[in-house]
């Protein structure tokens, strides 16, 4: 019989070294190795192994049905999910501690109770009258759900295994839950591995929808191997800031629906309420006489969202000056201002520059490069946008003004809320599929940033032929 061997295996990425050093050679991080006994495998290639049965291959022709679903009960979670749970599939929830994963889920999982099918909620963090405290304040008491507090994974294999007709099953979280034939502790790679594949394996056998809650390092990644993210169905991300009232989920992979779509939650008193109309709400506290300011119209999965950038420009104090980005992409803030400086002339090197997305929602699409320019030229003229207008469109290294996708989609959008103008790149009102002009939406086309300078630059020279004669100077 093959001796057990020891390995070291990196905490943050599970790659495998044969002896202990500082550094791990696969991710670099310090310090992150620790040992684990594995056994070995007998002798003997595996291609002469016996038992097996051969698999039945078939053509790409053929007709499937679509997968049935369950539906949660709450909409923004069904529509991040591609339709709601379907059985025998894995999810995947991160987030930031104190986000509301577990509220969210808990919601869920009382509401598809309610619903008349049965669902389990398995805490690992939180004893049962924790859960129980918080059901009451959410006004969940009254569902027949069921409720239990374990971490070994026997106990809740056999507990599972032991159901009868079980819908929705969540683990709360991945991280606590044991495996007693490992040596290692809780929360480490070959745990979380262990783990979860055994939980997905008794998903898949037994039809019910399972989902793991996961906890999330420093840098906002999920904790535990990468490839825990490579064997579930979904994964979903839960983004905003704890100090603010919304929070984004949004699904970064999905074998069952759109990746990057996302749904909006208002947390309250109440748990998390969902956001039907979410532009509007990102727009309701928007001053549209503040220079610096512009509207983007922009596409989050397969939903069209509008969103305010600002932006602030400050004398820089001395040395090198500062930029401050939150929601959006930094390196795509350091291009737009030299195409600004080196394409069109305007001088904003020089200055500290602070960029925000209002309401907490990051954008990660380059169509924003247009609205961020915009906000940008605002900032730097001190004229402010038209209130009513949107803006949307990807700029080149050159300054030239790209196409994006969906902007009929974003047009009718902007057209809903009530805005009057929409400043885009040039022939896509005149694209395939996009209508030449909607009512009451005026298009303005622009092939170049230097043309939406000169708009600016045309509002600053009237402005001071205006105050010309009142101030006594030509």
């Amino acid at each position: 019989m093959a001796k057990p061997t020891t390995r070291f295996i990196c905490q943050a990425c599970g790659a495998p070294h044969a002896k202990w050093q500082g550094r791990c050679d696969a991710c670099g991080e310090w310090n992150t190795l620790s040992e684990e006994v594995t056994e070995a495998r007998g002798p003997g290639p595996a291609a002469k192994a016996a038992g097996g049965r051969r698999v039945e291959f078939v053509g790409l022709k053929g007709k499937s049905a679509p997968p049935a679903r369950i539906l949660t009960g709450i909409a923004e979670l069904d529509r991040v999910l591609g339709g709601g749970m379907v059985p025998a599939s894995a999810v995947l929830v991160g987030g930031d501690p104190g986000i509301g994963k577990s509220t969210i889920l808990l919601q869920a999982a009382a509401r598809i109770a309610s619903a008349g099918r049965r669902s389990l909620y398995i805490s690992g963090e939180e004893a049962v009258e924790q859960v129980r405290l918080r059901a009451a304040r959410l006004g969940l008491t009254d569902s027949p759900m069921g409720l239990a507090a374990a971490t070994s994974l026997r106990d809740i294999v056999a507990s599972l295994e032991g159901e009868g007709d079980v819908a929705l099953v969540i683990i709360d979280s991945i991280q606590t839950v044991w495996l007693d034939a490992l040596d290692s502790a809780p929360g480490t790679v070959s745990q979380v591995r262990a783990c979860a594949a055994e939980l997905i394996r008794l998903a898949k056998a037994r039809g019910f929808a399972i989902v793991l809650v996961g906890h999330v390092t420093k840098e906002g990644t999920l904790a535990g191997p990468r490839v825990l993210e490579h064997m579930v169905d979904a994964t979903l991300y839960f983004e905003g800031d704890r100090g603010h009232q919304f929070r984004i989920l949004r699904a970064v992979k999905n074998r069952y629906g759109a990746t990057d779509e996302i749904g909006v939650f208002e947390m309250t008193e109440r748990g998390l309420v969902e956001v039907a109309n979410p532009s509007a709400l990102f727009l309701a506290e928007r001053r549209g006489n503040v220079s610096g300011s512009a509207v983007f119209a922009g596409i989050e999965g397969t939903r069209p969202v509008l969103v305010e950038v600002q932006c602030l420009l400050s004398p820089s104090a001395g040395g090198s000056p500062r930029r401050q980005v939150v929601g959006w992409d930094s390196g795509r803030l350091a291009m737009l201002l030299a195409v600004l400086e080196t394409r069109c002339g305007l001088g904003v090197g020089q200055n500290d520059v602070y960029l925000n997305i209002a309401g907490g929602l990051r954008i990660a699409e380059p169509a924003a490069d247009l609205a961020v320019a915009a906000a940008l030229i605002s900032a730097a003229t001190d004229r402010p946008t038209d209130p009513g207008a949107v803006y949307f469109g990807e700029v080149g290294l050159s300054g030239e003004v790209r196409q994006v996708s969906q902007a009929e989609t974003r047009l009718r959008e902007a057209q809903k809320l009530g805005f009057t103008a929409a400043t885009l790149p040039r022939r896509v009102a005149r694209g395939s599929g996009t209508p030449a002009a909607l009512p009451g939406l005026k298009l303005s086309e622009t092939g170049h940033l230097a043309d939406l300078v000169a708009v600016f630059a045309a509002q600053t020279v009237k402005r001071r032929n205006v105050d010309a004669p009142a101030t006594g100077k030509a």
